[in-house]
């Protein structure tokens, strides 16, 4: 009786303590980020988003993918300590791709309280003999 009491005791403090503990959490200035109208003739654009480790623990992004290849995001590297800011940057290349309006998603994974995030970009970009 005496172990059973002893493993309840345990299981008890076990949860209480994983419930205790910190988690890293995320907040970004944006999610979404509209390039307006740009022209053909220079195809390359490129934004910043900047996020906050608003948590109590470092955060981690393992993994930024976006939606086409014609759009390359590049993160943080390190842990974002609670309180600190990082940055995703992400360059939109619309070399071969026809004029008109656009919009890709960037998806990041972490270790954060909501452990994927979608972030958007869009724009319209013009023909090169469009005045």
């Amino acid at each position: 009786m005496k172990k059973i009491a002893f493993y309840m005791m345990m299981l008890m403090m076990s949860i209480s303590y994983a419930a205790a503990q910190g988690q890293a959490d995320i907040k970004f200035d944006k999610t979404s980020h509209d390039f307006g109208t740009f022209s053909e003739n220079k195809p390359v654009v490129n934004c910043t988003f900047t996020f906050t480790n608003v948590g109590d623990t470092p955060l981690v992004i393992h993994q930024a993918i976006a939606s086409c290849g014609c759009t390359v995001p590049e993160y943080t590297q390190e842990p974002v300590l609670p309180g600190k800011k990082g940055t995703l940057k992400v360059t939109y290349n619309g070399t071969g791709k026809y004029p008109g309006h656009f919009k890709k998603s960037i998806t990041l994974r972490t270790n954060a309280k909501t452990e994927m995030i979608r972030l958007y970009i869009e724009g319209d970009m013009t023909a090169k003999d469009a005045k």
